[in-house]
């Protein structure tokens, strides 16, 4: 029996994770908003940013809780319905109230929904590849901020509530667009096998022990890496969401234009990493891949103090792009991971679980705005960086003992 294309469907999850990706443009998306309402505060704009990250990592959860009741094609059907709605009242807010559950609680549970049944479902299409798979999805998701963030920015009238009309065609487009993406959505069959590799045999690794939620919940090794995702992920939004800031402190002269493309370098190798950082996982394993996100960071936060301390650009330029690719290498790590070490007839809930150290590691950058406060420099936050890669470290190296230990 002929195998089917299964490039044909990682094509589709990469589109669905374009669109379910356009909630982490929240800082595009919300600069007309606050436009016209210069009564709210940056602290309830903000908010709404850290509702869509606590109702993602919800969404993604109840998908995998709900597996075996709700199919991925459902589950994408029903995030394009939550896209829909999520955006027409957010389109019509009046109140911080009815934006926090247009975009922040229906828009990010539909976003969690889609990521968790696309992901669940390509890694079984490619048990041979899961970093690379994981990472060339995760490409689309994080470019989807960074694409659509520009088109909303030359489609969006000017003036005051041309937003609004935005916001109801980002819902119409997601609706169909995720749609008609779910008649494609296909996992494969139980008599599925990964196409041969060199040599004529599949390349499919050995996978772990099938482990239930529960039972990863209690393992050394689960808390060591989530205390390690929450850490480098911290750092990676303290770099994020402080590199505008950066870029004037570093010149004054730069154009809005100007620093937005430079801020923009870390969306763009934040998103070609991912496939990098994939393709690395499955080739030298976990150790390498963790260690190197570490050290990037590191090397990062140097590179910036430096910068700093000359006010140069370009190497301002340099900084964002190691940060880029520093922070790339987390989601397909955690992907990866994931399945390596708890298996994969649990992944569809095994991964939400690990994916929710966004939720602390999204304090990231409010604790970096509190130490640029405190100091008036943003040299607070590379030494923040520099001190959650120290912890990075630290766990990895864990890992590996703990790794030794199991197989001695």
């Amino acid at each position: 029996m002929k195998q089917p294309n299964r490039r044909v469907y990682a094509i589709v999850g990469v589109i669905v994770l374009l669109f379910a990706g356009l909630v982490y443009a929240w800082s595009v998306l919300s600069t007309p908003i606050a436009a016209e309402f210069t009564g709210w505060t940056k602290a309830q704009l903000s908010l709404t940013f850290t509702l869509v990250m606590i109702l993602f990592c919800i969404g993604s959860l109840l998908c995998g809780l709900l597996a075996g009741k709700l199919s991925a094609k459902n589950a994408v059907r029903l995030g394009a319905v939550l896209f829909l709605a999520g955006f027409y009242i957010a389109s019509r807010c009046q109140t911080p109230l009815t934006l926090y559950l247009g975009f922040g609680v229906l828009c990010g549970l539909g976003s969690g929904l889609s990521y968790n049944a696309v992901m669940s479902t390509m890694v079984k299409w490619f048990p041979d590849k899961p970093g690379l798979i994981s990472g060339v999805l995760l490409m689309g998701f994080g470019g989807g901020s960074f694409l659509i963030g520009k088109l909303y920015q030359a489609w969006t009238p000017a003036g005051i509530g041309g937003w609004r009309t935005s916001f109801v065609v980002l819902g119409i487009v997601c609706f169909a667009v995720l749609a008609v993406c779910s008649f494609f959505f296909v996992a494969p069959g139980a008599d599925f096998a990964a196409p041969a590799g060199k040599g004529g045999k599949a390349a499919v690794r050995p996978a772990a022990a099938d482990i239930k939620p529960v039972e990863m919940l209690k393992k050394p090794t689960f808390w060591l890496y989530y205390v390690w995702a929450i850490a480098v992920s911290a750092a990676g939004l303290a770099l994020i969401s402080q590199a505008s800031g950066v870029v004037w402190e570093a010149s004054a002269d730069q154009t809005a234009a100007s620093v937005a493309t430079i801020v923009g370098l870390i969306s763009i190798c934040n998103a070609l990493g991912r496939v990098l950082f994939g393709g690395m996982y499955d080739k030298y394993g976990r150790s390498l891949s963790m260690q190197l996100v570490n050290g990037l960071f590191i090397v990062t936060s140097v590179v910036l103090l430096l910068a700093m301390s000359g006010r140069s650009v370009a190497v301002v330029i340099a900084g964002f792009v190691l940060g880029g690719l520093a922070y790339s290498g987390v989601t397909p790590t955690n992907s990866a991971f994931c399945r390596a070490y708890f298996g994969a007839a649990h992944y569809p809930v095994n991964f939400p679980l690990i994916n929710s150290n966004l939720i602390f590691a999204s304090f990231g950058s409010t604790i970096s705005g509190a130490l640029y406060d405190a100091a008036g420099s943003y040299s607070s936050t590379f030494f923040l960086i520099i001190g959650l890669a120290v912890v990075g470290v630290l766990c990895s190296l864990a890992i590996s003992v703990i790794d030794r230990k199991n197989h001695a």
